[in-house]
């Protein structure tokens, strides 16, 4: 029993030794610029599409609901302040939360995983090479980089979406739309939509490396990882979502 407790207790240890060590290394030189542009090359690349699948009917399904409301107590002038609202401040940065975990979290994990059963993680300290430095720095802030770029795409056709079909499908006055883009949503609320999309791609890359690491098991034990990866990247990145948007409720709500 103590030891089914302590293995858990084990783990999260380890994850914030992990990430306190990352975040010490950061600062250090070299820095691996090389690594850090093919990391954020392969996390766009596994990560473009899946976004553009799920924000495109996402966003667009939520405006389209959200106007059938507003035409029915007479408020349609106003599809352009909650379609900005909620799309800045809640489907942007879920729609990252999706994205991050699903494809570029489970890429990060199935790549060190792969090194980590080849033994090359053990090769590289025997050289003196440190893995923390050398892989896992420059594989966290590409996330961090990705994730924030895709929280921009999300939240730009999220607004083209609204306001097509708000406009052409449902009647509203495109000036007014417009107009009320910014009647809710301003420099706070995407500041807040900015760093919950940072926290969100440092969170996901500390998780895939971490488990990435600390695969056993062989390749059986890599997609078991992998699969760890997407559930554990999904849960805390949804209750960062949450902290962040009762802060933000309180900061910005007066």
């Amino acid at each position: 029993m103590i030891e089914q407790l302590a293995a858990p207790a084990r783990a999260v240890g380890g994850f914030f030794e992990m990430a306190l060590d990352t975040f010490t290394k950061m600062w250090r030189r070299p820095f691996q610029f090389r690594e850090f542009f093919e990391q954020t090359w392969m996390i766009a690349r596994v990560s473009l599409v899946p976004t553009l699948l799920v924000a495109i009917p996402f966003t667009v399904l939520v405006a389209f609901t959200l106007n059938i409301l507003l035409r029915e107590i007479g408020a349609a002038d106003l599809s352009g302040a909650g379609t900005a609202f909620g799309t800045i401040t809640q489907l942007g940065p879920v729609v990252t939360v999706l994205v991050v975990a699903g494809a570029g979290a489970t890429a990060i994990c199935a790549d060190l995983g792969a090194r980590t059963i080849r033994e090359e993680i053990d090769a590289m300290r025997v050289l003196g090479i440190d893995p923390i430095q050398r892989l896992v720095v420059p594989r966290v802030l590409a996330s961090t980089f990705v994730a924030v770029l895709l929280n921009n795409l999300v939240c730009l056709i999220g607004l083209a979406g609204g306001y097509v079909f708000s406009v052409f499908l449902q009647g509203v006055n495109p000036g007014s739309f417009i107009n009320g883009l910014t009647v809710l949503t301003g420099l706070g609320e995407l500041m807040l939509a900015e760093i919950k999309a940072v926290l969100f791609g440092l969170l996901a890359g500390m998780v895939g490396c971490y488990r990435g690491l600390t695969v056993k098991g062989g390749p059986k034990g890599v997609g078991i990882a992998v699969n760890e990866t997407v559930v554990y990247a999904f849960i805390c990145l949804f209750v960062i979502n949450v902290i962040m948007t009762a802060i933000g409720v309180r900061v910005l709500v007066r």
